[in-house]
């Protein structure tokens, strides 16, 4: 049911006191406890660590419970942390199993009428409205984007176009034709797409009627999202998710944008050092950790997410007591060591996409060069630059490497390319390569 009010989807559940809502998540996790019981590998958790529902006096006591690890998921594949019978499930996600066993999250009917509602939320708390035309073009199917945001954009009652990813200029097609408002993209085919729309000579600015998009389901910066808003004429919007968690509505940015709410209500939310596994000061970078609140096939308890954020200290202007999280700086796994050095990606993209001379695509590249390991970045950048003299390469070439090496303590070798000429794809971005 749609319970809009005003700038709130649901006010009594974004605007109630903290102690409103630290109550309700106590009570929503002695719950959770008694529904995780229910499968074998929770039971024998809980008892191993001597800990009951009835013993969850408040908020701080979720620390007394056990962590949940990715690797916990696969061990119990398929069904091994399935919580109600088969038969009241309805759907399954999984992850993409890229780096080892798949997981797999099961999810009631109930569950499902859940998640569309936190997407609904989202989407309305950042001025989606019914007469808005959601285009979502990103994979459907095993993936949780596509499916997430389609229940969620019908759930508030937009017309939705279940447009799919790729093929590029069928979906221009469909923006024109019926007129699209809103974007569900992922960030690195935003900038693709700038390129076809060029190439087209359509001005999304002029010519189309976008206003509001969702960037997500790949981890990206500050300086791209700057580049897809000037580029469209739009207000992108920072997306979090995880399929374990559900998939995206997890946590959404505000209008404010800064930070992105986690929906507390449905999460209990901590953020622990990797090594220690003891809570980090406020404000401190750490691994975000996660329980589900309201989930009946499948309860996780202490998720490690393995990404690394921090909490935003203070209220937010925009009226919301649910905490907020900082972008996602990385994943503790991804971090890269070169020389002693640990480098973060994100750090890369960073000083790469903020520099006018570079184009939209960039690859990292991991090699061994007498039995040393080396960095090297390719770096497409515009293509009136080759039209310069060497001088002029050689000057941007430095620059670049200057800029990386102030940022990221190690000096990368670096190679400019023509605009177009690095791999792309319509799915997510392959930015880093090892070839050690």
């Amino acid at each position: 049911m749609d319970k809009s009010n005003g700038i709130y989807w649901d006010r009594e559940k974004e605007v109630m006191s903290r102690d409103e809502l630290e109550s309700l998540q106590v009570r929503r996790l002695r719950e959770t406890i008694r529904q995780a019981s229910k499968c074998k590998f929770y039971a024998d958790k809980f008892a191993e660590y001597g800990i009951t529902p009835d013993d969850i006096k408040d908020l701080s006591d979720v620390t007394r419970l056990p962590l949940t690890t990715k690797e916990d998921l696969r061990e119990q594949f398929p069904y091994g942390m399935l919580c109600v019978p088969k038969e009241e499930t309805v759907r399954l996600h999984t992850s993409s199993g890229t780096t080892g066993q798949a997981t797999v999250i099961f999810h009631t009917r109930n569950d499902l009428e859940q998640w569309a509602e936190l997407i609904a939320r989202c989407m309305y708390m950042v001025g989606v409205r019914k007469e808005d035309v959601f285009q979502n073009m990103t994979g459907y199917g095993l993936f949780t984007g596509g499916l997430g945001f389609h229940y969620g954009a019908e759930k508030l009652g937009a017309l939705t176009i279940p447009a799919g990813a790729g093929n590029s200029k069928r979906q221009i097609q469909l923006m024109q034709q019926f007129g699209t408002t809103v974007l569900h993209i992922i960030p690195s085919y935003a900038l693709r797409l700038m390129n076809i729309l060029t190439d087209m000579g359509i001005d999304p600015r002029q010519d189309l009627y976008l206003r509001i998009a969702f960037l997500g389901a790949e981890p990206y910066t500050e300086e791209i999202r700057q580049r897809v808003e000037k580029f469209y004429g739009i207000n992108a919007f920072n997306s979090y998710g995880l399929s374990e968690m559900n998939g995206p509505g997890v946590a959404f940015e505000c209008p404010e944008k800064k930070g992105l709410h986690i929906w507390e209500d449905h999460y209990i939310v901590e953020i622990i050092n990797p090594e220690t596994l003891e809570p980090v000061r406020e404000g401190e970078i750490g691994e975000l950790v996660m329980t589900t609140l309201a989930r009946e096939a499948m309860p996780i308890i202490r998720y490690r997410t393995k990404d690394l954020t921090r909490f935003i200290p203070g209220e937010c202007a925009c009226g919301r007591v649910h905490r907020r999280i900082d972008w996602i700086q990385g994943r503790s796994d991804d971090m890269i060591i070169i020389k002693g050095v640990n480098i973060f990606p994100m750090q890369i993209e960073q000083v790469l996409m903020s520099m006018s001379e570079v184009g939209n695509n960039y690859v990292i590249i991991l090699e061994k060069e007498n039995d040393i390991d080396q960095i090297r970045v390719q770096v497409e950048v515009h293509e009136s630059i080759f039209q310069e003299d060497m001088r002029y390469l050689n000057r941007l070439r430095e620059k670049i490497v200057r800029e990386l090496r102030s940022e990221i303590l190690v000096t990368p070798r670096v190679d400019l390319v023509e605009s177009r000429s690095l791999p792309q794809s319509e799915g997510k971005a392959v930015r880093l390569i090892d070839r050690r």
